[in-house]
């Protein structure tokens, strides 16, 4: 590079604005000191410009002159400009460009120095380069050549994926294994202002290799142009040549002679028909052998036979063909421990070190048969002084490797079916239908169980609650409703006689006056006067629920508060204790689930934000935790901290309920799409097991109090009850047992059995239909 150019480039480099220049400053002075450090130390430099094709060009007209001492010896070649090229050699070195032309001169001294000395030997040598014809520079160095001998190959990693060097600042070495640096990157609008202002930049391409731009040619602009094109690359060639008949394509009519052959040619003659026979004779009594047979039997009494011990090594297309042929073991791999160059991680420290060396007496006790060593190249690596003990113990193991074949085991699929105890050993269970209770005239959404086992409460479509005696089967009370009950909880707390009505939009507390008359009245003198509240609800809170006392209409049925909802409620649940429960309301949006707490008269809503479709919700029985089931997934929250603690993934179209065991461990899950999902939640977060044992959507599930038992009730109109063994032994797996398939049910429009529930003491089990009925099995 010149001066004139140098100072263009610098002109064109100051052209960015002011804005740039004080940011560019700092990043322009680094490079321009890394610059100059590759300058001062190019032995360090990996990106110098080694084995790149590079053109000699003078921009004399003047010839070259040749040095020689006074004894006529050979010194060199000398430029009359020798002025000029120095001026330009110090510009370049300032610039931190390498120059291709001193490497050249000080190869052309190395070579002078070597050549013999005499005037003869300067006389040869100028005869020698006055033949000699100026190369054209315009064309290829290696135009006329067809290797690939003469390719720059710069970066000696080889054909392999270069973003395993991503991570390094280099991304090669060379032929003097010094690293490749990788060039600078610059970010997106160096590249910008590159595009505005190289014209070059469209043809602009990266090496893979070095990390390089090359430019790209014109020649190799066609190529490429031609290959997308599908067209045949070289230019030059022409697929239509017109085709040379190196032989004749005309059929010769007339043969050469046409002389008939003679009769005794197809005849033997009566001697050579003897002589064959008597050599098949001789064949078949093995009296002549043929030469197959001779040359096989010389070879067998040749010196000492020797033969491979694992035919699959040698005769690979031979053993495919044998039944259950037997390869030889495969040796294992070596490790990152038997590289010449290992990670410093895998050397031995002093104390390793120690210790390798004591176990001396006995080998095999150490973790590697070798003392990890690191070497700077391949070259200095020495002889393995163990290579023959080595390859000697492994001839002793392919030699004493027993070659017995494995009898293939024929198991039936019976013995792969876990056996399964009988069901009269996991007794009791319900069996048969008891009771039928008649009273509703539209299908039954819900039915729960006094705690004491007394009494059942169910809910209908026809807008009415109805208490019922369990043991007659007799409709105590009958309370009428304004809109459909889609829900019914009778509170768990056996010193309170509480009922949770859910219908429309409202939230019923009623005192069902059944029972002891002591926690009756006990239950209404709990709910005749609301506390006072020393905490002031927020307006988010004041539109989603109401809280207020029954009307005197409404105390005579028994309802004593109201929790007025903004959206139609579909399910509520009782915390164990009975003083909380929750509501959900799918249409709610972030609102759907509610938690309210009776002693206080006050709402709380859990979610600030909507995490799906709310399905149903349920507390636990032990821990301060609330599950929460979507559509798809049910999360478990803390609600102590506040936090989510696990998200179960259902793997299912639509969650339509679920239940939870009493000790809290194992979660029920039923879905529309015919399944029932069990999981373990000390286990994952997928089910442990999925049953499909009905054939139309599950719609309720339940687990007994004190049995290991669950049922479920399905539209197929069945109910079907299961065994459910926990363990205390966390390392046994639950057992699963299904008992038996109660279908007692009618079909109404596509409905079967809506809800499920279990008595809290027998194992008695109630469910609800679209038949307008309540059924006991026993």
């Amino acid at each position: 590079m010149t001066k004139k150019q140098a100072t263009k480039r610098k002109v064109k480099d100051a052209k960015p604005t002011k804005e740039q220049e004080s940011v560019s400053e700092q990043s322009e002075q680094e490079e321009d000191e890394d610059l100059l450090q590759a300058v001062k130390d190019p032995g360090e430099d990996s990106t110098d410009d080694e084995g790149i094709d590079q053109e000699y060009q003078s921009d004399s007209s003047e010839d070259l002159e040749f040095e020689s001492d006074e004894e006529g010896n050979y010194l060199g070649v000398k430029e009359n400009n020798a002025e000029e090229s120095e001026e330009d050699g110090e510009e370049e070195d300032e610039e931190g460009d390498s120059s291709e032309e001193e490497s050249e001169g000080n190869a052309e001294t190395a070579k002078s120095e070597e050549k013999p000395s005499g005037s003869k030997a300067v006389q040869e040598s100028k005869k020698l380069i006055g033949e000699i014809t100026p190369r054209d520079p315009s064309k290829p160095e290696y135009a006329d050549s067809d290797t690939s001998d003469e390719e720059d190959i710069r970066n000696t990693v080889g054909n392999i994926p270069m973003h395993w060097y991503d991570e390094y600042k280099h991304i090669g070495y060379d032929w003097d294994a010094k690293k490749i640096v990788k060039p600078p990157k610059g970010d997106q609008i160096d590249d910008f202002l590159r595009k505005i202002e190289d014209p070059n930049f469209w043809r602009t391409v990266k090496d893979p290799q070095t990390g390089q731009e090359v430019l790209l040619t014109d020649e190799d602009i066609a190529l490429i142009k031609r290959v997308n094109s599908a067209r045949i690359p070289n230019p030059e060639h022409n697929e239509y040549e017109p085709w040379i008949e190196w032989f004749t394509s005309e059929v010769e009519r007339m043969p050469i002679k046409n002389v008939p052959d003679h009769k005794r040619s197809f005849l033997p003659s009566v001697s050579e028909k003897k002589k064959v026979s008597r050599m098949v004779h001789a064949l078949k009594m093995g009296w002549m052998k043929t030469t197959e047979e001779v040359e096989r039997a010389k070879q067998q009494k040749r010196g000492p036979k020797f033969y491979m011990l694992w035919e699959t090594d040698t005769g690979r297309e031979h053993m495919r063909r044998i039944h259950d042929p037997v390869s030889a073991p495969k040796r294992d791999l070596p490790g990152h421990a038997e590289s010449y160059n290992p990670p410093p991680e895998y050397l031995f420290d002093e104390k390793e070190t120690k210790q390798w060396l004591k176990l001396k007496d006995e080998p095999h006790k150490r973790k590697l048969h070798f003392m990890p060593q690191k070497f700077k190249s391949l070259r200095e690596v020495p002889a393995y002084s163990r290579y023959l003990r080595e390859r000697f113990l492994r001839c002793l193991d392919l030699y004493l490797c027993p070659r017995a074949k494995r009898v293939k085991l024929n198991i039936d699929a019976e013995y792969l079916i876990p056996k399964l105890p009988s069901p009269r050993d996991l007794q009791p269970f319900p069996t048969v239908e008891s009771l039928v209770y008649r009273g509703h005239t539209d299908l039954v959404r819900s039915v729960s169980v006094e705690p004491k086992g007394e009494y059942i409460v169910s809910g209908s479509d026809d807008k009415t609650v109805k208490i019922w005696e369990i043991a007659t089967g007799r409709c105590i009370r009958t309370i009428e409703t304004d809109d459909v009950v889609r829900c019914v909880a009778w509170c768990p707390n056996a010193k309170l006689s509480i009922i949770a009505v859910a219908t429309g939009s409202r939230l019923l507390l009623v005192n069902p006056k059944v029972g002891d008359k002591l926690i009756i009245k006990k239950t209404d003198d709990l709910l005749a006067e609301a506390p006072s509240q020393d905490v002031i609800e927020n307006e988010r809170i004041k539109t989603a629920v109401q809280w207020s006392t029954a009307e005197a209409a409404e105390q005579e049925k028994g309802v004593r508060v109201v929790i007025t909802h903004f959206k139609p409620i579909r399910q509520v649940t009782w915390h164990g204790r009975g003083d909380y429960l929750a509501t959900v309301m799918p249409e709610g949006a972030n609102r759907s689930a509610l938690i309210h707490q009776l002693s206080k008269r006050r709402s709380q809503i859990p979610f600030s934000k909507s995490k799906g479709l709310i399905q149903c919700v349920l507390f636990h029985p032990v821990k301060p935790c609330f599950f929460v089931a979507t559509q798809h997934n049910i999360r478990i929250y803390d609600l102590v901290k506040q936090e989510l603690i696990k998200k179960l993934l259902t793997n299912s179209k639509w969650i339509s309920g679920m239940s939870i065991h009493p000790k809290g461990d194992n979660l029920l899950v039923s879905t529309y799409d015919k399944k029932m999902l069990w999981f373990d939640l000390d286990l994952s977060t997928k089910p442990y097991q999925t049953m499909r044992l009905h054939r139309n959507a599950v719609r309720s599930v339940a687990f007994h109090l004190r049995y290991p038992l669950f049922a479920s009730g399905s539209d197929d109109q069945a109910v079907i009850v299961s065994h459910g063994m926990v363990y205390n032994d966390l390392l046994q797996n639950p057992l699963i047992v299904p008992l038996k398939k109660l279908q007692t049910h009618e079909k109404r429009d596509e409905f079967g059995v809506l809800d499920v529930n279990w008595h809290p003491v027998q194992p008695w089990i109630f469910s609800t239909g679209a038949d307008c009925t309540i059924r006991l099995y026993t």
